[in-house]
């Protein structure tokens, strides 16, 4: 594994140029973020693997000794998606070989170019034949064929809500084991004592990153009313200073996925207009300045909409794009509750220089990570899921060995 790591991270500016090409992302980003990552998990596992301690015990009335082993699943599926394609494939597979399970994956088949290449770093790097096996192939074929095969122990997914449904019941009659990281509606949380200088571009960042194209994304911002105007007007005036164009230059937003999904988002700008909801910037207001030889490329601007209902579409459900609704809110019990009014409990953020405020906030929040005063600090030591229709299960370093592992009790009496 770490010679895999060694050879992924020696042609990081050729699978970071290629990873851009196939998903839209910025190159810069890929090559700062997505392959050193990528890189980063064989590492990880490949040491966490080497410190892993077993439970034992001993009984005196029965003069016995009990211990823990742990035991392969076997074959693991793995399903990864299209939004950062080789930084989360190799966070299921690096920790599936290292517990000593074999692999089917299945990459996103719009972005599947990154796992063909990795393949061959997998043969330079001496991986026994057979321990991973890739398929290229849409979910409903080649996905499904994974979930339903009744050899393959476990399923570890990433993406859609709506597609974990589907596995779960095409799982059940097999009694396997899922860990299901899904969509997110994640809140940003405002103080009025929040440090304006370190939260704005913060959360530029965490509402616009990788074209919104991020499960972990910001999509409702919460604001207090003491600053809300202000940081509103901080937030705009940034958002319209980022760059959208060809991924290979100075962008900060590359290309959306596909067309179908581009027309998705801008939909959801639509019902804004048609709710009565006021957009500030990007989509509909500022015009999109891109070269001629681009403008059937699937780009849009950073979008930034006001006036909106808690129960309008726009705040209940995933967006996934570059469009990011501010609200106003009072006091903080009102906001835990708004934060809480969705069906998704992945992350989120809360920016405030009141510790108390933090901690209170962050118990009472239904989510699986909240940041305080940052967004995407990953720790790989720690646990990392979704609550609600975010998903089941957790991964990271502990959590990923207890999940494609079985633990095996031995007692043993001693005469």
């Amino acid at each position: 594994m770490m010679k895999i790591a060694d050879i992924l991270e020696s042609r990081l500016v050729e699978f970071a140029e290629i990873e851009s090409r196939d998903q839209g992302k910025p190159v810069s980003l890929a090559k700062s973020v997505d392959i050193p990552r990528a890189v980063y998990n064989f590492r990880v596992f490949a040491t966490a693997i080497l410190h892993d301690v077993t439970k034992s015990d001993y009984q005196d009335q029965f003069n016995a000794i009990n211990y823990t082993e742990r035991m392969p699943v076997g074959v693991a599926g793995l399903i990864s998606p299209w939004n950062l394609p080789l930084y989360l494939l190799t966070f299921k597979v690096a920790p599936a070989i290292a517990t000593g399970n074999c692999v089917v994956a299945k990459p996103s088949e719009m972005t599947s170019v990154t796992a063909w290449m990795l393949c061959k770093i997998f043969n330079e790097a001496g991986l026994p034949k057979g321990v991973v096996n890739v398929v290229f192939g849409t979910g409903p074929k080649a996905g499904a064929a994974i979930v339903r095969h009744p050899e393959v122990s476990l399923v570890s997914f990433t993406g859609s809500t709506a597609t974990a449904q589907r596995i779960r019941m095409d799982s059940a009659p097999f009694s396997k084991k899922l860990s299901l990281e899904l969509g997110g509606k994640n809140p940003c949380i405002i103080f009025k004592d929040a440090n304006l200088e370190k939260c704005v571009p913060t959360v530029i960042r965490s509402s616009f990153a990788n074209q919104g194209e991020i499960c972990l994304c910001s999509s409702r911002i919460f604001v207090q009313n003491e600053i809300y105007n202000e940081f509103l007007q901080k937030f705009v005036n940034t958002a319209r200073t980022l760059k959208v164009g060809d991924p290979k230059t100075d962008v900060n937003l590359g290309a959306l996925i596909s067309e179908d999904h581009l027309s998705k988002v801008r939909g959801y700008v639509k019902i804004a207009q048609e709710e009565g909801a006021t957009i500030l910037c990007g989509e509909g207001v500022d015009a999109l300045e891109i070269p001629t030889e681009l403008q059937q490329g699937y780009f849009m601007r950073p979008t930034v909409i006001t006036d909106v209902a808690d129960s309008s579409r726009l705040m209940q459900e995933e967006i996934f794009g570059p469009v990011v609704c501010v609200v106003p809110f009072t006091d903080e019990q009102e906001v835990i509750s708004r934060a809480n009014s969705v069906k998704y409990g992945l992350s989120a953020s809360v920016w405030s220089q009141d510790v108390g405020i933090a901690h209170r906030v962050a118990h009472s929040l239904q989510a699986g990570t909240v940041w305080h005063n940052c967004w995407m600090i990953r720790d790989l030591n720690m646990p990392f899921g979704g609550m609600k229709s975010s998903g089941t299960g957790r991964e990271g370093a502990h959590d990923s060995i207890d999940f494609f592992t079985e633990q095996k009790t031995v007692c043993i009496q001693i005469n």
